[in-house]
């Protein structure tokens, strides 16, 4: 099981650094004199049609986060029920450390986002924003440190940020879901159901799981329910073990993992992290809904991870990652304040069709915010690691 954890952890952290390159690059093309370029390739018109019945029209932005992301949602899927069955959260005494951090984690960067936004409605529909840890750029953080940083913060960090993904699941489902279609919603079900079946007749080959759970996806799409969920639903309906050996799930986890980590998430960033600076001021970074985000990513994930792992330990019995100092411990909480993907990704549900001024901030706000987090966590880490 640690081998397994180890692989995820370099995988991730590579794909870390190349997810910053594309963020980093969406910046630049969106501030040089190809800016217009890139507006126009993002919304670059794709349309997919099954005879009159079925015709899916959409810009190349929303293909990525509609359709790209569900694979994402799919990882993630399988990573939370293999730590759910097998893995650091099988138990109710490994799981209650990470799973109560994550919990503080999403609650406070809420709040202190919401206090911030409370005269402005629309600006609160991204109370959600500053929740989500982003993993992929987190443990990137943490590999270029090396050896310094001991592996039970990265095992640890890896499990709040799978518990962070849930909880945003959770999040996407209740609050970000437009007005339903009932017979659209009910074919989702059945297909839903009808993998499970599979699943109860041990059908071991991704193959049926994968056509059924595109239905599902054209489905819930058509539903009103955000689109991504399908990939989740899918997951879950994975076996874990083969009888005879093997598990189909961990397979499907190793294979999906560089297409990931390599392709879906940096085409994510790039199509997503472009934001002209021509005009940002100061003044910009302190309008309620880019601080509401920036404040809640550093200070609410920092007062929220590190204070609910405190109570956890002095109140029910809880035990800090292994030779880790409690300043190592500190720095991993504030790294839980890198944002990017799921906090883009939410924010864009969001503040969909309240103009460019809010998308705007948004990414003004998550950019910040997590580059923030990132810098402080890594000079705690430094300072801390110096010291032991």
């Amino acid at each position: 099981m640690l081998g397994s954890i180890r692989h995820f952890i370099k995988s991730e952290s590579a794909g870390g650094v190349v997810l910053a390159v594309a963020a980093l690059l969406a910046l630049g093309v969106s501030n040089s004199p190809w800016a217009a370029a890139y507006q126009r390739f993002v919304q670059l018109p794709g349309e997919l049609r099954v005879g009159e019945s079925l015709v899916l029209a959409k810009p190349l932005l929303l293909w990525v986060n509609d359709l790209w992301m569900a694979v994402f949602f799919f990882l993630v899927g399988l990573e939370i029920k293999r730590e759910l069955l097998a893995g650091e959260l099988a138990t109710m005494r490994r799981a209650l450390l990470p799973a109560g951090a994550a919990l503080g984690g999403m609650v406070a960067p809420a709040l202190i986002y919401a206090a911030i936004n409370l005269g402005d409605p629309v600006a609160l529909r991204g109370w959600a924003i500053p929740a989500a840890t982003d993993i992929a750029f987190a443990l990137g953080i943490l590999m270029l440190l090396g050896s310094r940083v001991p592996t039970s913060l990265k095992v640890f960090l890896t499990a709040v940020a799978i518990i962070d993904d849930l909880g945003a699941i959770v999040v996407i489902a209740l609050f970000y879901t437009a007005s339903l279609s009932l017979p659209m919603l009910a074919a989702a079900l059945a297909g839903i159901a009808l993998l499970f079946v599979l699943n109860r007749c041990r059908v071991m080959s991704i193959g049926p799981y994968a056509i059924v759970g595109l239905i599902v996806w054209v489905c819930v799409l058509k539903s009103g329910v955000h689109a991504t969920l399908a990939g989740v639903a899918t997951a879950f309906a994975i076996p874990l073990r083969r009888p005879g050996g093997g598990s189909p799930l961990e397979s499907a986890e190793h294979a999906l993992h560089p297409w990931v980590a390599f392709m879906v998430l940096p085409v994510f960033a790039f199509v997503n992290a472009g934001v002209a600076l021509d005009g940002v001021t100061f003044a910009t970074l302190t309008q309620t809904v880019p601080l509401g985000i920036a404040a809640g990513l550093v200070l609410g994930k920092a007062i929220g991870v590190f204070g609910t792992s405190w109570l956890l330990v002095k109140l029910a019995g809880a035990e800090l990652p292994g030779g880790a100092s409690r300043a190592q411990f500190f720095g991993v909480c504030l790294l839980c304040g890198v944002g990017f993907t799921m906090s883009l990704f939410i924010g864009a549900l969001a503040f969909d069709g309240q103009g460019a001024s809010y998308e705007t901030q948004l990414k003004i706000g998550v950019l910040a915010g997590s580059l923030v987090a990132g810098v402080l966590g890594t000079l705690v880490l430094l300072r801390a690691c110096a010291r032991s």
